[in-house]
């Protein structure tokens, strides 16, 4: 009866940090798939309790295949240790609470020692269950339990193996474009002072948000490994491609953020000065919007030469107006200089984005018969 309500208030906690804010997908398809293999096999192996090989499924899925891989010796390794721990425990101080916290406590401490803190709940889970109500017949009572967790952890590494592998490259691909055309919306309106300040606000906080699931994301991808060799290089290219997408956002989002901060300058700008920021921007991030459709094959590679060239001379024009005009008393010097950084940006942004342009590319280019994009389109 301990175990049961001390492995449901952490089931709670820890559903409640992992998966309230998950919308309904494929990973949470997994761990019901998962959960109700480890129901069958315990079944199937006629184990009395075989909620036990559940909650163990439960903590051991994965989100990515490579993750699930590289911690199955890790999540066999934290239950040996927490069942021997649970066993010494409770053969020599029993199985009082107090003596369950403590062995909770160096389970934590181990393997916080060990940098293995993602299999915590899962060797805290084991300790519990063990230790939990124990029989006459402990030994073979603590054998039981440990088995279960076994098959628990078996079942959701075998369907994070074969079930719905996640699709990355396709995922990050619409996260990228989805948050560009939201930074990209926002920067015009700026630029046309068309801005409800409150909303800006708003969306700038959901901004950050979404780049740094973007980014987590993306550390998930990079994690992968792909079996065949010659898919792996391809991978390894679209990493150095996606690393440069992501830092490209990164150069719009804080264009939008200077932008926002120094709106009441950008008033007091000389009518050609704000004509020329604008125009060039609007360049830029059209430029970026066609580089994100070029990945995808909607416009064909190394087609925009021309382009290119007037990109650069846009970033030379910009630097040349704002110089020509930062000496005239059209506005205050102090003001100008505090406009500076803005234009430091937006030249940088040209920059990643120059740099973004030769890796797509580069991309098509080389080694094309293994450079194979894995996007979709994302459904309207």
């Amino acid at each position: 009866m301990k175990s049961s309500i001390i492995s449901a208030s952490l089931f709670n906690y820890v559903t409640k940090g992992t998966y309230s804010k998950m919308r309904l997908g494929a990973r949470i398809f997994k761990t019901g798939l998962a959960v109700t293999l480890a129901l069958y096999v315990a079944m199937w192996l006629q184990f009395p309790t075989t909620q036990f090989a559940a909650l163990a499924a439960f903590f051991a899925v994965q989100p990515s295949v490579h993750k699930s891989m590289t911690l199955i010796w890790d999540q066999v390794q934290a239950n040996i240790i927490s069942a021997v721990l649970a066993i010494t425990f409770v053969t020599a101080f029993g199985s009082e609470p107090f003596v369950i916290g403590v062995v909770v406590l160096l389970i934590i401490a181990i393997h916080i020692k060990w940098k293995k803190e993602n299999i915590i709940p899962l060797a805290v889970v084991t300790a519990i269950i063990i230790m939990g109500s124990p029989t006459d017949d402990f030994y073979n009572f603590a054998a039981d339990r440990f088995l279960l967790i076994i098959v628990g952890v078996f079942s959701a590494f075998l369907v994070n193996m074969m079930f719905l592998p996640p699709k990355h490259e396709n995922q990050l691909y619409h996260k990228l474009s989805a948050i560009n055309e939201e930074i990209i919306q926002w920067i015009r309106l700026l630029l046309h002072h068309e801005v409800d300040y409150q909303t800006l606000k708003q969306d700038q906080e959901k901004i950050r948000t979404s780049i740094v699931k973007l980014e987590t994301m993306f550390d998930l991808y990079k994690e992968e490994r792909s079996i065949f060799r010659r898919s792996e290089y391809s991978r390894m290219r679209k990493i150095v491609l996606f690393r440069q997408m992501i830092r490209t956002t990164r150069k719009a989002e804080d264009i939008l953020k200077s932008l926002a901060r120094n709106d009441h300058v950008t008033h007091q700008l000389p009518a050609v000065v704000e004509e020329t920021l604008r125009a060039q921007l609007d360049e830029f991030t059209s430029y970026h919007e066609r580089i994100m459709l070029k990945y995808m094959g909607k416009v064909k590679p190394q087609a925009g030469d021309d382009y290119d060239n007037e990109i650069a001379q846009r970033r030379r024009d910009l630097v040349k107006t704002f110089m020509t005009h930062q000496t005239s008393d059209e506005l205050d010097y102090d003001e100008w200089m505090h406009f500076f950084p803005v234009i430091a940006l937006i030249l940088e942004y040209a920059e990643e984005l120059e740099h973004l342009d030769t890796l797509v590319d580069g991309f098509f280019t080389y080694h094309t018969e293994n450079n194979e994009v894995e996007v979709s389109d994302r459904e309207l």
